[in-house]
């Protein structure tokens, strides 16, 4: 546990290095690019606010899939923009806010969230297209590229077969047998002639090789299925290895390829950052100074425990920190930090100081009853356990309810709180108990009962 505890500073250190910029692996076939920065929200470093509101009568109803299908796809309007952390969330029945962080033209930007979104079926031929890939297409342009090599997925031009407009609906349904999730499509009067003389001609159930029909939206993949029979009546299913909420995200998208409801801009607010640079310097040179002096207390206070429990707490903030610019592979790409992001932190900074203390005192309650150095150590972690545990637990279920909420009634600050905290607890509850009982154990490893005569240095 020592080395991984060891390696993981190294990486932390690493990462937080102002000279580190990304990972950049090209090995062969191995091709792998991850940016690593500070990313920061609207009240650090300005951006622009936008309120929109569906554009229908006040009496006439909006229905809530089709707000979650507008959000899903101004989301993949904003991405586009290259916008770090953009944050677009449901206010209400009508609403929508989008948040841009940095945006350096309003005019693009409104734009684009407000563009008509084009869903294509394309011909891939023999080639998989994983979803994301961005590709261009025949339909609305003219084609260019004319060499003979071969091509990669972004150099090629697909022929668009069908649209969105040739698409009547699209819904989930499960299979009999399997039970897995899969999406049944059923195609206009005019798509149904083209849709069946094209798998006519290129089904293929068995492989090799099998032939694949690209789903596009907005020139981006984002399902490849291959055609196993021929579809006479314009009716077929899209299999693949998704999970029910995927297969209805999907399904929404194919019925939305548009936006379902007409948007209006309500407000517009270019916001400057509520901090300038001076007092996000003075504000960091704070949270400094109070580290400062916990770090301070616990060495004075606890001795030798507490010189541990301090390395534990810095090791502490080298992860958090090298999370919110890295962020857990497959899971997120980083944090945005906000202002109530940075309390979050440091308020799960008190509890990870709050934890040693447990655990130093209750080993400071066994050597005064008169057992062994290496007895109290394991039943002050021990003890300690369970206030440490439910304590802990009680405020992730916090974080949990309160990134919920953030998340659906438009509450960004609120869902940025959550998850430093979130992130800070989990990682508090790694360094007060792991970290800390690690280099005990290997400090009582090297200086055995001698440590007990010295009670001192154990702060009693």
């Amino acid at each position: 546990m020592l080395f991984v505890i060891a390696v993981l500073t190294l990486i932390a250190v690493w990462i937080n290095l102002p000279s580190t910029t990304g990972i950049h692996i090209h090995w062969g076939p191995i091709k792998y690019d991850r940016e690593i920065k500070v990313r920061m929200g609207l009240d650090l470093q300005g951006g622009l606010q936008v309120l929109l509101v569906a554009d229908l009568p006040e009496e006439q109803p909006v229905e809530a899939d089709a707000m979650r299908a507008v959000r899903r796809i101004i989301e993949n309007r904003v991405d586009a923009l290259g916008v770090v952390e953009p944050v677009v969330q449901l206010q209400g029945e009508r609403r929508i806010i989008v948040e841009l962080p940095g945006i350096e033209d309003p005019e693009l930007a409104i734009s684009t969230i407000k563009e008509t979104g084009l869903l294509e079926f394309i011909d891939a031929g023999h080639t998989y297209l994983p979803p994301g890939t961005v590709v261009k297409t025949t339909f609305a342009a003219t084609p260019t590229v004319t060499a003979t090599l071969p091509l990669t997925p972004s150099e090629r031009v697909f022929e668009t077969v069908l649209t969105g407009k040739h698409l009547k609906t699209a819904q989930v349904t499960l299979d009999r047998v399997s039970r897995k999730p899969m999406i049944s499509f059923v195609l206009t009067d005019e798509g149904a002639p083209k849709f069946a003389e094209f798998t006519s001609a290129h089904a293929n159930p068995e492989p090799p090789p099998f032939y694949y029909l690209a789903i596009v939206l907005d020139k981006r993949v984002i399902s490849c299925p291959h055609i196993k029979s021929p579809i006479p009546d314009g009716r077929g299913v899209i299999e693949g290895d998704f999970t029910l909420e995927e297969a209805r995200s999907l399904a929404v998208q194919l019925r939305y390829g548009a936006l379902p409801i007409p948007l209006r801009v309500e407000t517009t607010r270019s916001i400057g950052p509520t901090l300038g640079q001076d007092s996000i310097r003075k504000s960091v040179r704070a949270g400094a100074v109070g580290l400062s002096v916990v770090l301070i207390f616990m060495l004075i206070y606890y001795r030798l425990p507490g010189l541990l429990a301090d390395l534990a707490l810095i090791l502490y903030g080298l992860l958090n920190f090298a999370i919110y610019k890295f962020g857990i592979p497959f899971l997120f790409s980083g944090v945005t930090l906000t202002l109530p992001g940075i309390t979050g932190f440091l308020l799960s900074t008190g509890m990870a100081v709050d934890a040693n203390i447990l655990i130093f005192e209750r080993m400071k309650e066994e050597l005064r009853a008169g057992h062994s150095l290496r007895a109290a150590i394991e039943a002050g972690f021990k003890r300690a356990w369970t206030s440490i545990r439910d304590s802990n637990l009680s405020t992730i279920i916090t974080c949990l309810i309160l990134y919920w909420f953030g998340s659906n009634f438009g509450a960004s600050m609120v869902k940025g709180f959550a998850l430093t905290l979130f992130i800070g607890v989990l990682i508090s509850m790694f360094t007060a108990v792991i970290v800390t009982r690690t280099l005990i154990r290997f400090i009582f490893h090297f200086l055995g009962e001698a440590l007990r005569k010295k009670r001192w240095l154990l702060g009693i």
